[in-house]
């Protein structure tokens, strides 16, 4: 009985489906998922790249912010006895991450690995020297 409502729901979004939900609906994600944790000494930030290439991401470090950018293609070609199929894409993402603390970008390291790209970001003198252990009293 839903079935026909459930239906029209779906053709009524898939109409006024934005570029950018069609691109999160159909699985191709152009903004990569990113965590950024702070520990004592380092800001390790970790991007989820499935399925790219090493050669085709660029990273930018400042004392401040990390730059991720890239551009992701595949191609899928498809042929059996009835049809041909060749479908290409292309994107392209470019993402700044505001730091939680100043750091040294000249001993910034990345490693990249199975689509996940890592980020060890040791802080700054100053950015370590500013933080101070608060002890908590119980009442």
């Amino acid at each position: 009985m839903m079935r026909p409502f459930d239906e029209m729901r779906r053709m009524m979004e898939d109409f006024w489906m934005t570029p950018f939900d069609a691109i999160g609906r159909w699985g191709e994600v152009l903004v990569p998922k990113v965590d950024v944790k702070e520990e004592d000494k380092d800001v390790v930030i970790s991007a989820e790249l499935p399925g790219m290439d090493q050669k085709d991401i660029d990273l930018t470090v400042t004392n401040d912010s990390v730059r991720i950018s890239g551009v992701k293609r595949h191609e899928k070609e498809e042929e059996e006895k009835d049809f041909y199929r060749h479908e290409r894409f292309c994107g392209s993402f470019d993402r700044v991450i505001d730091l939680p603390a100043e750091v040294d970008e000249n001993k910034a390291e990345a490693e990249f690995s199975k689509g996940v790209l890592t980020i060890r970001l040791p802080k700054s003198e100053e950015a370590q020297a500013k933080q101070k252990k608060i002890k908590i009293k119980s009442t």
